[in-house]
């Protein structure tokens, strides 16, 4: 038998000695030094791995398939990207001996390896190879301090450390090409369920990237919402993902309506049309002037502080109205607000006057009401939906403060 073959039997009969054996009644000592051996040993194992794999064209052409990639997904029931990666790096390394000594040792971690790799073979064609071996040695010694996360980051610059004369035009490079790059494919795709949801998926400059998401984390600040808000109806905390997608509806339905582009004389507006009942009553429906549909509450409730064109029809689907679109509380109306209401305006609530939106109160905006300080109160986002929800009835009290109760 082949000693590798050997080997990957001792190994996996090792293992099978030990799987009964039960951790948790190790020492806490005992389980920060078994954990750190076999991350070192699944480092070895990995080494073995991709030298075994670099080699293996012979098995590719046996089979009669492209590469040793495809044999080894079918093989190992892996998917085929992670077979073709490993296969890449195995390739890789076969170039880089020092690393793949590291990584045989248990000293670096394969996604550490594969990071020192792809950072010395960015490195351009003008560095000679004595840069290249500093730049991968430096760059091993930086892995018993940094992750490969850390480690990619410093990899861009590394020939600052090991040849600054040319690192600072190299650098400069990379970041123009790969703003291009950022720049030329920038794209967003947005596709309805049918549900009521949509899912989206977008590529954009990783500074729109920062920038998007310092907005939505303001918007989802804790300090701005109370904890009803924070927490799901079972009394869970919310993951911050899903606190950041309701921070990215708010973003939407809150953008300024005198900020948005026009197309053809007409800012980007959403046209929703209902009757004079639906706009007057508490049920029905809506209807964007894309086909899909709202319940008309949710459109009242978009219509205090979103751009929204409502298009009343009569009887025979004749529009009589093609009303005036919003008017939001101004920036000083919104700081009076503020100063008289304090925060949310509903008892119990402690959202501050920054997290909450001005809702049109006595004369709802649908029917006429107009976008003053007489008219107008804060409420936060959740008592804001509450307000325009059929199901709950509003009382005011002579403190300017509001409650509401669920109809039966």
């Amino acid at each position: 038998m082949h000693p590798i073959v050997s080997c990957a039997s001792d190994i996996s009969s090792a293992l099978k000695d030990v799987d009964g054996v039960e951790p948790c009644f190790m020492s806490t000592a005992d389980k920060e030094a078994a954990l750190v051996a076999l991350a070192a040993a699944r480092s070895q194992l990995e080494a073995l791995a991709l030298r075994v794999l670099a080699s293996a064209d012979d098995v590719a052409e046996r089979h009669g398939t492209r590469d040793a990639a495809v044999w080894l997904a079918h093989a190992t029931r892996m998917t085929r990207p992670a077979a073709s990666g490993e296969l890449r790096l195995a390739r890789a390394l076969e170039h880089h001996h020092t690393v793949t000594a590291a990584l045989a040792r248990g000293d670096v971690r394969r996604e550490q390896a594969a990071v020192v790799v792809e950072a010395v073979d960015a490195l351009p064609a003008r560095v000679d190879d004595a840069v290249r071996d500093d730049a991968r040695e430096a760059l091993l010694g930086l892995a018993h301090r940094h992750d490969a996360r850390e480690l990619r980051r410093i990899g861009k610059r590394i020939l600052d450390i090991v040849a600054p004369e040319v690192g600072e035009s190299h650098e400069a490079q990379v970041l123009a090409e790969e703003e291009a790059l950022a720049a030329a494919t920038a794209s967003l795709t947005v596709v309805d369920d049918g549900h009521g949801r949509c899912h989206g998926r977008f590529t954009a400059p990783s500074h729109i990237g920062t920038m998007l998401r310092r907005h939505l984390q303001a918007l989802a600040n804790p300090a701005r919402h109370d904890v009803s808000e924070l927490t799901t109806e079972d009394g869970d905390w919310k993951p911050s993902s899903q606190r950041l997608g309701e921070a990215f509806v708010e973003y939407v339905e809150r953008y300024p309506v005198d900020r948005t582009p026009e197309s053809g004389g007409v800012s980007a507006t959403v046209v929703v049309t209902m009757t004079m009942a639906q706009l007057l009553g508490d049920g029905g429906a809506a209807v964007l002037d894309d086909g899909s549909r709202m319940t008309a509450a949710q459109a009242r409730r978009l219509a205090c502080e979103g751009g929204i064109i409502p298009a009343v029809l009569g009887t025979a689907s004749v529009p009589l109205d093609v009303g005036r679109r919003s008017r939001l509380f101004t920036k000083y109306q919104r700081i009076a607000l503020g100063l008289r209401d304090g925060g949310c305006t509903v008892q119990g609530c402690d959202v501050s006057a920054s997290g909450c939106h001005a809702h049109h109160d006595r004369v709802p905006w649908s029917r006429g009401g107009r976008s003053d300080l007489a008219n107008g109160r804060l409420l936060c986002p959740r008592h804001h939906r509450h307000a325009h929800d059929a199901r709950y009835d509003v009382r005011s009290h002579g403190d300017n403060s509001v409650t509401f109760h669920r109809r039966v």
